[in-house]
C-alpha cells in the first residue's frame, strides 16, 4: 500500500470510529521507564533544631515508596505510601501530630490522583481518621464520586474497612502548646510567620532556587532566570514564636510511564474550623495528568487556591517547558501576583523533574534507581 493510500485508509478509519472512542487511546509509552519518586515535608521556616527530623522523616518515606517502584509497582501505590509515612510521623504537619483548629481539634484534607487513569480522590475535614491519604485512595478507587467531606468523608471511609478513631489520638500537646502561643499572637496583632519566617523575606523578583535533575547532577542554571538562588539563613527564632510545620506530599514515575501525586495536610495553625485549603483540591495542592505532569503544592493554602497553582505548573510542562523551569515559575508568580509563599515538586512523563520554594526552607527528597537525595534547600 503507497504511503497516501495509507493515509487515506487512517483518516476514513478515524472518521468512522465514535467520538467517545477516539480518546480512549493509551497515554503512555510502551517502553519502559525510570521509576522515581519525588517528596517534601513541608515548606516554612523551618529551625535547625527540627532539620534532622525532617530530612529523616522525608528519607524514610523515599524508602517506602521506591521501594514499591524497584518491584515494578504502580506510581499510585508508591505515593500512597510515601505520604503514609509521613502522615505517621509527627514531626509534620498530616495526621498525628498536626496543627490544631481554633477549638482545638485536628482536622485533615488529602488527595490522590491517578494520572494514567485520571482518577482522583479527595477526603477534607476529616477527625477521626488516622491517614487520610488512604481514604482518598478508596475514594479514588470506591466511589464514583471525587470527593468526600467531613462525617461524610468519614462514615465512607468506615465503610470501606478503615478503623475510626478518636480525635485525641492525634492531639499532641506540643500542638496545644502552639495553639496558645497562636492565639497571643493573634491577640496582640502579630502576623504569621510560619511560611516567611521572622527574618526573611524573598526578593521582590520572587527568584528562587534550581533543581538538579539527578543527585550526581550539577546544579542547572538557565539564562532565563535569576543565576543567584534565594537560600536564606536558618531564621532567628524569637521568644515566644510558635514553631510550624506544613503539608506533606509526593509525585512519583512508575516503570509503565504512569504518573500519581499525592498530598495531605492538616492545614494551617488557629484555622477556623471546617477550613480547607489547597492541598486536597484538584489543581490547587496536587495534579496528575500523564500527558504533562504530576505536582505536589505546600505552603500558604489561600493564595495557592486562588491561582489554581498546580494545574497551572503542570499545563505549562504540557506546553513544553522543562519541570525544573515551570516550577520555578510557579513559585515566582505566586509570590508576584499574590505575595505567597510556598514550595512545589513537579515531576514529567519523561522524569524530568523541578523543586522550588521561597520560604526559608522546604524538606524534600528525591529517589530513583541511581540513589536518594534529600535536603532543607534547593
Amino acid at each position: 500500500m503507497t504511503d497516501s493510500r495509507r493515509r487515506t485508509a487512517l483518516s476514513q478509519n478515524r472518521a468512522s470510529t465514535p467520538v467517545h472512542l477516539l480518546y480512549h487511546i493509551r497515554v503512555t509509552s510502551p517502553h519502559s521507564h525510570t521509576p522515581t519518586l519525588l517528596v517534601h515535608g513541608g515548606a516554612w521556616a523551618i529551625p535547625a533544631s527540627e532539620a534532622a527530623a525532617h530530612q529523616a522523616g522525608v528519607r524514610a518515606a523515599l524508602q517506602t515508596g521506591h521501594a514499591i517502584l524497584d518491584r515494578r509497582g504502580s506510581a499510585l501505590d508508591a505515593v500512597e505510601a510515601a505520604v503514609t509515612v509521613l502522615e505517621n510521623d509527627p514531626t509534620f504537619d498530616a495526621g498525628r501530630g498536626s496543627f490544631l483548629t481554633s477549638d482545638g481539634r485536628v482536622q485533615l484534607d488529602a488527595l490522590l490522583m491517578d494520572g494514567g487513569r485520571m482518577r482522583a480522590g479527595g477526603v477534607a475535614c476529616v477527625e477521626r481518621l488516622r491517614n487520610p491519604i488512604q481514604a482518598a485512595r478508596l475514594v479514588l478507587e470506591q466511589s464514583p464520586h471525587v470527593y468526600f467531606v467531613g462525617p461524610g468523608a468519614e462514615a465512607f471511609a468506615a465503610a470501606h474497612g478503615m478503623p475510626l478513631i478518636a480525635n485525641a489520638e492525634l492531639v499532641l500537646d506540643r500542638e496545644r502548646q502552639r495553639l496558645a502561643l497562636a492565639r497571643q499572637r493573634q491577640a496582640a496583632g502579630l502576623a504569621d510567620e510560619t511560611f516567611s519566617g521572622p527574618e526573611c523575606q524573598p526578593p521582590g523578583d520572587g527568584s528562587i532556587s534550581t533543581p538538579r535533575q539527578h543527585p550526581s547532577d550539577p546544579i542547572l542554571r538557565d539564562d532565563k532566570s535569576p543565576e543567584t538562588a534565594f537560600h536564606p539563613a536558618t531564621p532567628i527564632q524569637k521568644k515566644g514564636r510558635p514553631q510550624g510545620h506544613d503539608t506533606v506530599g509526593a509525585v512519583a514515575l512508575d516503570i509503565h510511564g504512569n504518573l500519581a501525586a499525592a498530598t495531605s495536610t492538616g492545614g494551617t495553625l488557629n484555622k477556623t474550623p471546617g477550613r480547607v485549603g489547597d492541598s486536597s483540591l484538584i489543581g490547587c495542592g496536587c495534579y496528575a495528568d500523564n500527558l504533562s505532569a504530576a505536582v505536589s503544592l505546600t505552603g500558604w493554602g489561600e493564595p495557592i487556591m486562588k491561582l489554581v497553582l498546580g494545574k497551572w505548573a503542570t499545563d505549562r510542562v504540557a506546553a513544553g517547558t522543562s519541570p525544573e523551569i515551570a516550577a520555578r515559575e510557579a513559585i515566582a508568580y505566586l509570590y508576584n501576583r499574590l505575595q505567597g509563599h510556598g514550595g512545589i515538586i513537579l515531576l514529567g512523563p519523561d522524569g524530568r523533574f523541578g523543586l522550588a520554594h521561597n520560604t526559608p526552607a522546604m524538606a524534600w527528597g528525591i529517589a530513583t534507581p541511581s540513589g536518594l537525595q534529600t535536603g532543607l534547600t534547593v
